[in-house]
């Protein structure tokens, strides 16, 4: 079983750009697709985006494609999420997720890790 845990979250202002990480423990991360998802106040939780195993393929929703980058370092265990042009409605608290499928998904993650927040002022 892998333990996931998210960082790289905080305050920034409309424009501006974070990035995020996902820490994998327990288990490499080689095996697994990765997704990031985000959930508002009184919002369901929403796709992101997500990486193949071997970060050959990747999707995005399209509310962040252009302005989002998921990419990972198998090496370093580790999946980022690069977020530029950062506007007020991506304030979140954005999850990374693990997957044992072979195929980039944007569904039925099996693992989740604790959320890191984003707030964006405007």
């Amino acid at each position: 079983q892998v333990q996931l845990v998210e960082s790289g979250g905080g305050l920034v202002q409309a424009g501006g750009s974070l990035r995020l990480a996902c820490a994998a423990s327990g288990r490499t991360l080689s095996i697994y697709a990765m997704g990031w998802f985000r959930q508002a106040p009184e919002k369901e939780r929403e796709f992101v985006a997500a990486i193949s195993r071997t970060g050959g393929i990747t999707d995005y929703a399209d509310s962040v494609k252009g302005r989002f980058t998921i990419s990972r370092d198998n090496a370093k265990d580790t999946v980022y999420l690069q977020m530029n042009s950062l506007k007020p409605e991506d304030t979140a608290v954005y999850y990374c997720a693990a997957t044992p499928t072979l195929v980039v998904t944007r569904l039925r993650y099996d693992y989740w890790g604790q959320g890191t927040q984003v707030t964006v002022s405007s």
